[in-house]
């Protein structure tokens, strides 16, 4: 698998516009890596108030965003690593199956306990890690997901507000309740940081790596405008 390095310090969409626009031009299975400032980003049919504090956020300076693939809401901050797999294959449901294996593999080879779950989530001891969607284009696939490293729970649990049915789906009351940060367990003492952790996922499963071109990175910029529409983030 190839490894693309990105610019660092771009809106949470602007690194979905890099999905998308790899989607339509990769040959062969690519991943990347990246960390954002806190940011809230919900699925495309999500109703925006219905899952983010959206007074909240915009009090504590967190972004808010739609994406357009399926799935729930995710907050993400410098504790967050976001993990994409891009793929030619338009087979979405078996890149997304080889994407979770793969992941929970090389979690499995550091030291943690690490399953799938039937919701597509990465589990370490019955507690989520990893929240997991997969969007599917003409050209390829894209499949994107958070790794919980060290992430700020007590402003994610404010942020997002999953309605009680969907928590009682998991059997629990609470978000901050059924979630786990990585650093939480001994294995990680072994990784350190959440780059060392980027990097240990990337050495663990690419082969070959390249950068973004400045023409690659031209093109991503004017295609993060479709995402920054306001129309577009209301859902209408």
């Amino acid at each position: 698998m190839l490894h693309i390095s990105v610019p660092t310090g771009r809106r949470l969409v602007w690194y979905l516009a890099m999905e998308e626009y790899l989607a339509k031009h990769v040959e062969e299975d690519t991943f990347v890596t990246w960390v954002v400032s806190p940011t809230v980003i919900f699925g495309r049919h999500q109703v925006m108030e219905a899952e983010v504090n959206v007074d909240y956020c915009r009090a504590n300076g967190i972004a808010m965003y739609r994406r357009k693939s399926g799935g729930g809401c995710v907050y993400a901050d410098g504790g967050n690593l976001m993990m994409s797999m891009i793929s030619p294959n338009t087979h979405s449901e078996v890149v997304f199956q080889s994407f979770l294996d793969k992941v929970s593999g090389v979690l499995r080879d550091a030291g943690f306990a690490a399953v799938k779950s039937e919701h597509n989530d990465i589990m370490v001891d019955g507690m989520k890690v990893s929240g997991n969607a997969c969007y599917a284009l003409p050209t390829g696939t894209i499949v994107h997901g958070t790794l919980m490293v060290n992430v700020d729970f007590d402003v994610l649990q404010h942020a997002i507000t999953p309605s009680v049915e969907k928590l009682s789906k998991h059997g629990v009351q609470s978000v901050r309740q059924r979630v786990a940060n990585l650093s939480q367990y001994a294995a990680f003492d072994r990784i350190g940081t959440i780059n060392a952790c980027s990097a240990h996922l990337i050495n663990a499963l690419c082969a070959y790596a390249r950068e973004l071109s400045k023409e690659e990175i031209g093109v991503i910029d004017e295609m993060e405008q479709s995402y920054l529409e306001p129309q577009f983030i209301a859902g209408k």
